[in-house]
């Protein structure tokens, strides 16, 4: 179908840094395939195939060991697809999934037995009609046990959601650090107000992820190698080393008019984590404590 949209780097470069042994890809998603798996509905927009085979086949290339696939918001709250990726993963990948809030205690522990480890609440526009948060807290506060909520929102809606995520009782993820303006340098008013939303809970951590969304050359950026990024987003990964992750958000969804090279994405990382302690905490002991802590 020529009006599916095709979001990612068919030939994506060798990155010349080398993660650590056991390094974890924590942001990306699959999309279908539609035969198997078909889109929601719903769906904001209807993405060419990005199937588990070529995921893998990419965190092999990049030097990754594991994944975290995120549930596209295009399957809605099927997240057959997601579970399908992670069933095929041979135990290298775990989950996060989108449910409707009335969801059963039985079919929670279905998706814990499938490697779901946590739930995405998305506020962004574009993406979502409706975002019904007492709904949403009354899932938060049924999850399993070691779960967390993954929420995804746009920096002029943070202080709006303030109330909202200081009611979930269970830790938070943010992310990409909710799209702050990185063009304003890491002393910008965003990132300030980020930091503080940080420093009112020990539980919250973030994604210091999405280069090609934050840094792109169609929102003021400076695109590929994405300076303005490295620049804001070094200082926060230094100051919160204990609490924040790295993706690739392959395959990029809605990325079509820029599309990036997932080489040059992870080239980011040390710039953004440059000692091999940080590289460590960021691609291996942070997610594992996430993920798979019970193999800690």
């Amino acid at each position: 179908m020529s009006d599916r949209i095709k979001c990612w780097h068919d030939a994506p470069g060798k990155p010349v840094f080398v993660p650590p042994a056991g390094a974890i890809d924590a942001h990306c998603h699959v999309f279908g395939p539609m035969g198997e798996f078909p889109f929601s509905p719903k769906a904001k927009y209807l993405p060419q195939d990005a199937s588990p085979e070529m995921l893998f086949a990419l965190r092999d290339h990049l030097g990754f060991a594991r994944n975290v696939v995120v549930q596209a918001s295009c399957h809605g709250t099927d997240n057959a697809a997601t579970l399908n990726a992670i069933a095929r993963s041979g135990g290298k990948a775990r989950g996060v999934a989108v449910v409707d809030p009335d969801i059963s205690e039985a079919d929670l522990l279905a998706l814990h037995e499938g490697g779901m480890r946590g739930i995405r609440f998305n506020f962004l526009k574009r993406l979502v009609d409706n975002a019904p948060k007492d709904k949403f807290l009354e899932v938060a506060s049924r999850l399993p046990e070691g779960w967390h909520v993954v929420i995804y929102f746009e920096a002029d809606i943070l202080e709006e959601l303030r109330p909202f995520m200081d009611a979930i009782p269970v830790p938070l993820v943010i992310d990409h650090m909710g799209r702050p303006d990185v063009t304003q340098g890491p002393d910008g008013a965003d990132m300030k107000a980020f930091r503080s939303f940080l420093d009112s809970r020990e539980d919250i951590w973030f994604k210091a992820t999405c280069p090609e969304r934050l840094d792109a050359r169609k929102e003021g950026g400076m695109g590929d190698p994405w300076d303005n990024f490295a620049a804001a987003v070094a200082p926060l990964v230094a100051d919160y080393q204990d609490r924040v992750l790295w993706g690739t958000d392959w395959p990029h969804p809605n990325m079509q008019d820029e599309i990036a090279d997932d080489g040059h994405i992870v080239d980011m990382i040390p710039r953004i984590a440059p000692t091999p302690e940080l590289q460590h905490k960021l691609l291996v002991a942070n997610p594992m404590r996430l993920y798979w802590p019970e193999e800690l």
